[in-house]
């Protein structure tokens, strides 16, 4: 079923929406729209602490996504399965699952939308784009993204709820000091 979901997608190809979705997939790679993203909130005393968590968010998608369950699940991906269809981009070399992509959009995303609800927002429109550029582009399945959407949540969640935790701790001990 999944893979007539991709096939139905690839009947919606046209020049413009190529461009659009290998635009979005290349922003999306290795975090990068992200990361850049988060050192600049780092560097801005409003966005702070969104930051910070950010660049911790997207560690934790780093380590439990691509270094456990990508080896860990082994999943080929659609574009492995069905070489008849013509890439856009370069075909991947690691499994299919999770989307890095999309696990990174999300939970970068979602922690901004937790810290600043009009910026969260338009992230998560982005991230959203990113997400689908991976099945326009054929290189993962429709579980493989809404599985990355949903980890990627539940890492950004809990993520901001320990960051959040830390700095009331850290209040707690300045207020028993003083």
């Amino acid at each position: 079923m999944e893979l007539e979901i991709l096939q139905y997608i690839q009947n919606i190809h046209n020049v413009i929406l190529d461009h659009i979705m290998v635009g979005a997939t290349y922003s999306g790679s290795l975090g990068a729209i992200w990361i850049l993203l988060a050192i600049f909130f780092i560097l801005t005393k409003k966005y702070r602490l969104c930051g910070i968590t950010m660049i911790i968010s997207l560690i934790m998608c780093f380590l439990v996504g691509n270094v456990l369950l990508k080896n860990i699940i082994a999943r080929s991906r659609p574009c492995w399965i069905d070489s008849s269809v013509a890439l856009l981009i370069k075909n991947p070399t690691d499994y299919s699952f999770p989307s890095g992509h999309t696990l990174a959009s999300f939970a970068s995303a979602m922690t901004i939308f937790l810290y600043h609800k009009k910026e969260g927002i338009i992230a998560l429109i982005w991230a959203s784009l990113i997400g689908f550029s991976r099945l326009y582009l054929f290189v993962h399945y429709p579980t493989d993204v809404l599985g990355s959407i949903l980890l990627g949540i539940a890492i950004s969640i809990i993520v901001t709820l320990m960051v959040k935790k830390q700095i009331n701790i850290k209040l707690n001990k300045v207020c028993k000091i003083s």
